[in-house]
């Protein structure tokens, strides 16, 4: 946790206890207690009692035969073991074409090395479910939503793991029809838990999703740990790992090549996000390589009405990306951002590497919006950052009623593209301060700053 206090004229180096929201520009988010947040995930990893082979349901892993009816009764038959320890459903090398299925609480759904569960491309093998009440309507399109290829809702002490094995969502069909508006219903995700609990996935790749690919929803202590997520740059919306709304969440040593964010903290879209309140908090993001040529890295928002709080993201590499970090919101949205910490970023090859965008929300669910529902956007800390191939150091542009605040740059280092077109630093409607930033911030950001060293690890409430 740093704590930094902005000067007229002097920056004295201090060393005292931290206090939250104290001065212009505070990081109470700490480390959150990372290491008990991310430590939750050894605890769930434990061997099951029982285990059965998808084979023992008439699976077969040939790629064509379409093993949803495999899947559904593995499950159905492993219910009974629920309360006896639970247990572990195999899946052995193969090609394993299927259907939507849902996971139960208690269950490990391991995935062997050279075990590819692949995505059946016909529609109606992903069934229609009721839009998520934090955002009204399906993503894409008004109405319902395809549910996710492997699901779960109000389930606890669920594991997907194995030895690198692979979900294939197969979803350049998805991606034709959403380019091409011929889309009846919002694509499904990847992976998505609904109100859930003590959740752990590792260990796997997840390819080419139709829609996000990894998307807790309303669900508490998640662990995305040892992920390789791969979609191509020009595949719409296919954002790695999206927490909405969830609580104690650990993104850790994972790589991400997306045609969206590569990470992206949410929670829920304009008056239904609003209305259900839940906001994401308690966030720890780090040791990610990731790739976003088409959108952010690391993003928070755009849809974030419930609000997001608390969150360090620290040791990334992000390379071949539009934006480094980016907070991402505007009128209509209403919530806030806040007490975010970014540390120990090294970025290569990026068009934008700080954007804090006020007007990023021109889609909106429908009328009922609120126009006048300002987002607070306060206490976003970044320090320690490098980068090299860097077309423009920063965007940050609030909005003239609601100006972002405590916006603190200290330690960057960015060697920005002589040749690219236009300032440096872009800013309006911003308040905050910086100290040792390379090129100089602008003149909203040119306060000096005292850093007062943390003395004990803090868990932010």
């Amino acid at each position: 946790m740093w704590w930094f206090v902005k000067l007229d004229a002097l920056a004295i180096l201090v060393g005292m206890m931290v206090i939250e929201s104290w001065g212009d520009c505070s990081s109470s988010s700490g480390r959150l207690d990372a290491e008990e947040i991310c430590g939750r995930g050894n605890r769930r990893s434990v061997a099951r009692p029982h285990s059965v082979s998808i084979t023992e349901f008439g699976a077969v892993g040939d790629g064509q035969t379409v093993n949803t009816v495999a899947f559904q009764n593995a499950v159905f038959y492993l219910q009974s073991f629920a309360h006896k320890g639970g247990a572990q459903l195999y899946v052995p090398a193969g090609r394993w074409l299927t259907g939507s299925f849902t996971l139960i609480s208690h269950l490990t759904l391991f995935l062997d090395t050279g075990s590819v569960i692949l995505a059946s491309q016909d529609p109606h093998d992903w069934p229609l479910i009721d839009p998520l009440p934090s955002y009204g309507r399906g993503r894409d399109l008004p109405g319902r939503r395809h549910r996710s290829l492997v699901y779960g809702k109000d389930v606890e002490d669920v594991v997907i793991t194995g030895g690198n094995g692979t979900i294939d969502g197969q979803g350049s069909v998805w991606w034709h029809w959403f380019r091409n508006q011929s889309l009846n219903y919002t694509r499904g995700h990847l992976v998505e838990f609904i109100n859930s609990k003590n959740i752990v996935v590792s260990n796997i790749s997840l390819l080419n999703s139709p829609s996000w690919t990894i998307h807790p929803v309303y669900c508490s202590n998640v662990v995305i740990r040892g992920v390789t997520v791969v979609a191509p740059s020009e595949s719409p919306n296919t954002d790695g790992v999206q927490p909405d709304s969830c609580t104690g969440v650990c993104i850790e040593d994972c790589a991400i090549t997306s045609g969206g964010d590569a990470v992206s903290v949410k929670s829920g879209w304009d008056e239904y996000g609003i209305q259900v309140g839940l906001p994401s908090a308690k966030v720890v993001i780090r040791r990610i390589t990731a790739q976003a040529p088409a959108s952010a890295a690391i993003a928070f928002g755009s849809e974030m009405s419930g609000g997001i709080k608390n969150v360090v993201v620290e040791d990334v590499r992000v390379f071949n990306s539009k934006i480094g970090v980016h907070v991402k919101t505007g009128a209509g949205r209403g919530g806030y951002v806040k007490n975010i910490s970014v540390t120990n970023v090294t970025m290569d090859s990026v068009l934008t590497a700080i954007a804090l965008s006020g007007n990023s929300s021109s889609e909106h669910p429908d009328e009922g919006y609120d126009p006048l529902a300002y987002p607070v956007v306060r206490g976003i800390y970044v320090n320690k950052v490098w980068g090299r191939n860097i077309s423009h150091a920063g965007s940050l542009r609030g909005l003239e009623a609601a100006p972002f605040e405590d916006i603190c740059l200290s330690n960057i280092t960015l060697e920005v593209d002589e040749a690219s077109q236009g300032s440096k630093w872009d800013c309006s409607n911003v308040k905050g301060a910086s100290l040792g930033v390379t090129p100089t911030p602008c003149r909203q950001l040119q306060n000096l700053l005292v850093l007062v060293l943390p003395t004990r690890t803090l868990t932010s409430q």
